[in-house]
C-alpha cells in the first residue's frame, strides 16, 4: 500500500494587497504529521507554495498522484490559499462556480469543477482525502476586531482581472462532466460553509488557517488515532470555543466518515 500527497499552501498573491500569513505553514504542518505519523514517504509529498504553487504546477502534481495510485492506497490533497466564486454561464444549477485561486490567479483560477474532474479518475478502492482551507463566499463581512490577526480566506472577483474569467469560461465550454467512481472511498473536510468565510489567523504566536491549526491540534491530542466523523466533531467544538464564525463540514458516504484519518 501506497501513501500519496500533494500540500499546497500560498500567502503571496503578487500584485494585489490581499496576502495571506498562514497557508504555508499549512501546507507544511500537514506534510510533518502525514510523514511523522501517518507513515508517508517524504519522497511521495509534494509540497507546492507561492511560485510553485501556479494553475499547471497544482494539476500536474494532482494529476500525477492520481494516476500512479491504486487500490488500496491513500492519496491525500490539501489546499490553503484563498477562495472565490465566478457567475456561472453553463446552466448549471448553481448561480455560481466556486474556484480556487492558485499563485497565477490574474491569469487562471481552479475551478471546483476541474479537480473534482481530475478525482474523478481515481481508480476504485483508493482512499482518497481532500483538505481544504479556504472560502469561497460571495457575501458580505466584517473582519473580526481585536489585536488578533484574522482575516477571510476569500478573494473577491471583482479583484481577479478579465483574462482570467475568459480563460475560464473557456475551460467550463470544453470539459464534460465527469463523476466519481462508485468504488471511490473519498472524504473532503473543508473550513466552512458555501456562506462563510474560512479564517487565516494569528494563534499561539504562529500563522495558520483556522480549520488546520485546530485540525492538527485535535489529531494530535488523540493520539494520531481517530476517525474522521471524530476528527470533524472535535473541530467544530474547537472552532466554536475559539470564536470563529465558520462552521467545518465533513463530506462522504458514511462507512467513509468512519475511517480512520489518512488510512
Amino acid at each position: 500500500m501506497a501513501k500519496m500527497a500533494v500540500c499546497v499552501g500560498i500567502n503571496d498573491y503578487p500584485g494585489s494587497s490581499n496576502d495571506l500569513k498562514g497557508c504555508i505553514n499549512d501546507a507544511k504542518a500537514w506534510a510533518e504529521l502525514l510523514e511523522n505519523h501517518f507513515g508517508f514517504e517524504k519522497g511521495s509529498i509534494t509540497i507546492l507554495t507561492n511560485a510553485k504553487a501556479t494553475k499547471a504546477r497544482v494539476l500536474e502534481a494532482v494529476g500525477k498522484m492520481v494516476e500512479a495510485a491504486v487500490s488500496g492506497d491513500v492519496v491525500v490533497f490539501t489546499n490553503s490559499s484563498h477562495g472565490t466564486y465566478i457567475e456561472d454561464t453553463s446552466g448549471d444549477e448553481e448561480a455560481y462556480d466556486e474556484a480556487m485561486c492558485p499563485y497565477d490567479c490574474s491569469e487562471n483560477l481552479i475551478l471546483d469543477d476541474e479537480l473534482r474532474e481530475m478525482f474523478s479518475k481515481v481508480k476504485r478502492g483508493v482512499h482518497l482525502t481532500v483538505i481544504s482551507d479556504s472560502c469561497h463566499s460571495g457575501s458580505v463581512t466584517r473582519l473580526m476586531e481585536g489585536k488578533e490577526y484574522r482575516k477571510p480566506r476569500f478573494l473577491s472577483p471583482d479583484r481577479i482581472g478579465k483574462a482570467t474569467i475568459g480563460n475560464i469560461y473557456k475551460a467550463k465550454s470544453s470539459r464534460k462532466s465527469k463523476h466519481p467512481q462508485s468504488g471511490m472511498k473519498d472524504v473532503l473536510l473543508s473550513g466552512c460553509t458555501s456562506d462563510e468565510y474560512s479564517y487565516d489567523a494569528s494563534i499561539g504566536g504562529k500563522y495558520h488557517g483556522a480549520m488546520t491549526y485546530y485540525a492538527l491540534e485535535a489529531i494530535a491530542e488523540s493520539g494520531y488515532n481517530l476517525t474522521y466523523r471524530e476528527l470533524h466533531k472535535l473541530l467544530l467544538g474547537k472552532i466554536r470555543e475559539a470564536g470563529y464564525p465558520q462552521t467545518p463540514q465533513l463530506e462522504g458516504k458514511k462507512a467513509n466518515k468512519g475511517r480512520k484519518v489518512f488510512e
